[in-house]
């Protein structure tokens, strides 16, 4: 579903990822781990447009991003961040209609999508008309994913998706959108520093470190067979914690 092959960014003189070749299967959640700076939202941001890449390709279902309109490739690749990301005067079914309305849905279809999302993600009717200011934390990043997976999107891309959220609701909420049918379909690639997210998440996990992939492979792979210190360090003590 994604090719990635020898992509660099540069940033002046620093280099902030530094020829990351990677492919993702269709339906697969990889997970890019690692410290503040290592490259990883960067990287994620390179899939969608919103960075360009200083030189190497990206690929989704075949065809070179470079060869579409951004706003476009965009359109049809889910987006989720922190707190859902979600603008402050669009109530909850506006919100999640936006990329449908681009798409130029019909209204009947634009509301049964949302009813059903709604339904999915076990938020009551009466969300459609509120405004973020007035949910919690766990009911926007619900409705984040929401609005990410209205047009049926291929691939979802996730910055940090639960960093907003107190520890108890980060597990129940990412536990609870992972269980979704629909999210297990979907390709997603999840930007992540917690190493107990990315054990429980990912089918694969890209270890990175200086803009580099360190080590990719299963959760086991990794806590089982490090290439090397850093990775041994990095996932230390976390064994225990993989089917929590």
């Amino acid at each position: 579903m994604i090719q990635i092959e020898k992509l660099t960014k540069r940033f002046a003189s620093h280099v902030a990822v530094d020829g990351v070749s990677l492919s993702i299967g269709p339906g697969e959640t990889l997970v890019l781990l690692g410290t503040s700076g290592c490259g990883k939202t960067t990287t994620l941001k390179m899939i969608n447009r919103l960075i360009e890449p200083t030189s190497g390709s990206i690929s989704v279902a075949g065809i070179d991003v470079q060869q579409q309109i951004g706003s476009e490739l965009r359109r049809q690749i889910g987006y989720v961040i922190q707190d859902g990301g979600l603008f402050p005067h669009y109530t909850v079914a506006e919100a999640i209609a936006t990329v449908p309305k681009l798409l130029n849905w019909e209204p009947t279809a634009i509301q049964q999508r949302t009813h059903e999302l709604i339904e999915k993600l076990q938020l009551p009717k009466s969300t459609l008309t509120r405004y973020p200011s007035e949910l919690s934390g766990g009911q926007r990043q619900r409705v984040g994913l929401a609005r990410a997976l209205a047009a049926k999107p291929p691939v979802v891309l996730m910055d940090e998706p639960f960093g907003a959220l107190d520890p108890f609701t980060r597990k129940h909420v990412r536990r609870e959108l992972f269980g979704l049918n629909e999210l297990k379909e979907t390709t997603v690639v999840l930007v992540t520093h917690d190493v107990n997210e990315a054990l429980e998440l990912a089918d694969r996990i890209a270890l990175m470190d200086k803009g580099r992939i360190v080590q990719i492979g299963s959760p086991d792979e990794l806590l089982k067979r490090p290439v090397n210190d850093f990775v041994r360090d990095f996932l230390d003590d976390k064994p225990h914690r993989l089917h929590d």
